[in-house]
């Protein structure tokens, strides 16, 4: 094919989905000459599964992207039909925000975001071939033989890397929903050193609304919690409902007698799904003595009937699919506008990454999303943004930013991929952070709004917010640490000490608040913030002693050049899973599945004397 010039550029960004929006953004903010080179211009920002941002640890990721600079958590809040706090009743470093959004919506602002921003120029286009010269990225070229010139490529293919969808007996070569799916940059991606897996995904049937009985089910409303964006103060007031639906015994015999049309059952389907996001043809069969399943209806838009069945994710054929459908109290009428699907792509070893998100083999080249074996929007989003910003830092010749698990969910997530892979899409779940009641959605931005700053994607204006909202929430624990007047006090009948004193005693700060009169002004975001830091100060100062160790650990800096196999002492599992990972420092070999305490203690021993 005859190729031609289609520009210079410092980066382009391959896939527009929820990784590729963060990436592009993050270096196109940062004033490098982007290109987003899409398969097709209606996928940016879409949403091909649930009409939801956020959930449980997803959320902390979510206000994470936020805190850094990131859009997903202000197009969020734009687009929000209602907002949850999932695990309210539990503690606070459980605790995850959930927002209903408006699918369409969601894709239209984010590429009206897209359209706005400097130095992002979007392009319609199938990505064909990374070009690479001397180990490093000098361009790619598209299908069509246009080649776009840059210093640096971010892979955010997502689902659609050899994508086919699956239901029933019917197989399409496609992506998500019917769009295009990409073909050629297997190929290239296994040239370039990757290896390469299939994993599965899948998505339920959206039903007609119009359909549905409502009054036999259990509305959920929203609640009025605070948003995404530390920009933002308050949730939309129109909060959409939700509804809770159960599978029952007829839901279970239908899929347990048809088992021999279930494409995950006869064959079909062998490729790696999804652990914790199961089909109900697996949660059937693998509890089988469990009377029902939860289902949620969703609105998918402000402005459709169409409604999400979430927990009803399925590959059946569509026969089966209605029939099983209408097993459901409430769906006995129900009208499925789109059948459930499962589909299969493409994706790499993270393995294969270096924490920068940064390909050990190809320098410049850096992938993010569902090409890392991952699943999620919000996972995606962030890693999205961290390989945009650390290409971005790169280019500019600065040190890159790398998130310790002791810092980030964004880290604990980035973390997990590079140092012990995974072997099914990966979810982020709160279990999987060791200092979660520190890496709580309220204090993101203390965390990580400095870092954003310093990197270049904080705005000026955006870090000058952050500092006011700092300075209330200090002046709010200066008025916490004080006592109230004795009359007061008496009054109250809540008993002496300071402020902070009776929080501890579990007093709750809305009490306080309105036997006292204190802290009116102050945003409620910033008031749990800081009756969570009184209640487990405890708790977060020995947290505090445990980060540290986290921290001396990754100041212990591996050759990147060592002979593992050389030194003797370790462990031969240990000496193979530490030249497979290459760790970058003695903490990250630490975190090694494989790698024993023993193990770490001879390579502490073989650095100091090395040194």
């Amino acid at each position: 094919m005859q190729t031609f010039s289609e520009g210079r550029c410092d980066a382009v960004v391959i896939g527009a989905g929820h990784a590729g929006a963060e990436a592009a953004l993050a270096l196109a903010r940062t004033g490098l000459e982007t290109v987003v080179l899409t398969l097709n211009l209606d996928s940016i920002g879409y949403m091909p599964c649930n009409p939801s941002v956020g959930g449980t640890a997803k959320g902390h990721l979510v206000r994470e992207i936020d805190a850094l600079g990131g859009e997903m958590g202000r197009n969020a809040d734009r687009c929000a039909l209602q907002y949850r706090m999932l695990n309210e009743g539990k503690g606070a470093a459980v605790q995850s925000l959930r927002a209903q959004v408006d699918k369409q919506r969601y894709h239209t602002e984010m590429k009206r975001v897209f359209e706005h921003t400097d130095h992002l120029r979007i392009l319609q286009g199938e990505a064909a071939e990374i070009l690479v010269e001397n180990g490093r990225v000098t361009g790619v070229r598209t299908a069509y033989g246009g080649v776009l010139s840059c210093r640096a490529v971010v892979v955010a293919t997502g689902v659609y890397l050899g994508a086919r969808t699956i239901t029933g007996e019917y197989i399409k070569e496609s992506g998500p929903n019917g769009f295009e799916r990409a073909t050629l940059l297997t190929k290239n991606l296994i040239d370039l050193g990757f290896r390469v897996r299939r994993f599965k995904t899948g998505t339920p049937a959206r039903i007609d609304g119009r359909t549905v009985d409502y009054s036999v089910l259990t509305r959920q409303e929203g609640a009025n919690v605070y948003p995404f964006s530390f920009l933002n103060a308050d949730p939309p007031a129109a909060q959409t409902p939700c509804y809770l639906a159960y599978t029952n015994a007829r839901t279970h015999e239908l899929i347990l007698s048809n088992l021999d049309r279930a494409p995950l059952y006869n064959g079909e389907i062998s490729s790696t799904g999804p652990r914790y996001c199961p089909s109900i043809e697996t949660k059937v069969v693998r509890f089988r003595d469990k009377e029902r399943h939860q289902l949620f209806l969703e609105p998918e838009g402000g402005d459709t009937t169409e409604v999400y069945v979430q927990g009803l994710s399925t590959s059946l054929p569509h026969d089966l699919q209605k029939e099983m459908y209408r097993t459901v109290k409430g769906l006995e009428r129900c009208e499925i506008e789109r059948y459930a699907y499962a589909i299969e792509y493409d994706c790499i070893d993270s393995l294969d990454l270096l924490p920068t998100l940064e390909s050990k083999r190809v320098t410049g080249l850096y992938a993010a999303g569902q090409i890392n074996g991952t699943s999620g929007y919000e996972e995606a989003a962030a890693q999205g943004l961290m390989a945009g910003l650390n290409a971005s830092l790169a280019l500019r010749g600065r040190p890159p930013l790398v998130l310790g698990r002791e810092q980030a969910y964004i880290g604990v997530l980035i973390d997990d991929l590079v140092t012990k892979g995974t072997d099914e899409p990966y979810r982020m779940m709160t279990s999987r952070a060791e200092f979660r009641l520190y890496l709580r959605q309220d204090n993101a931005d203390e965390r990580l709004t400095e870092l954003g700053y310093r990197a270049g994607l904080v705005t000026e204006a955006r870090y000058a917010a952050f500092l006011r909202r700092r300075d209330v929430k200090r002046a709010a624990l200066d008025e916490l640490s004080r006592r109230p007047a004795r009359e007061k006090a008496d009054a109250a009948g809540l008993g002496h000490g300071t402020y902070a004193d009776l929080i501890r005693r579990g007093v709750p700060l809305q009490t306080l608040k309105e036997a006292f009169g204190i802290l009116q002004d102050v945003p409620n975001d910033i008031l749990l913030c800081c009756e969570t830091e009184i209640r487990y100060e405890g708790y977060l100062k020995r947290s505090e002693e445990e980060r540290n160790k986290v921290r001396r650990m990754a100041t212990k800096p591996l050759p990147p050049d060592i002979d593992y196999f050389s030194i003797a002492g370790l462990r031969l599992e240990a000496r193979e899973k530490l030249d497979r990972v290459r760790p970058l420092d003695l903490g990250q070999a630490e975190r090694i599945s494989g790698v024993s305490p023993a193990d770490i203690a001879v390579l502490t021993i073989y650095l100091s004397m090395k040194k």
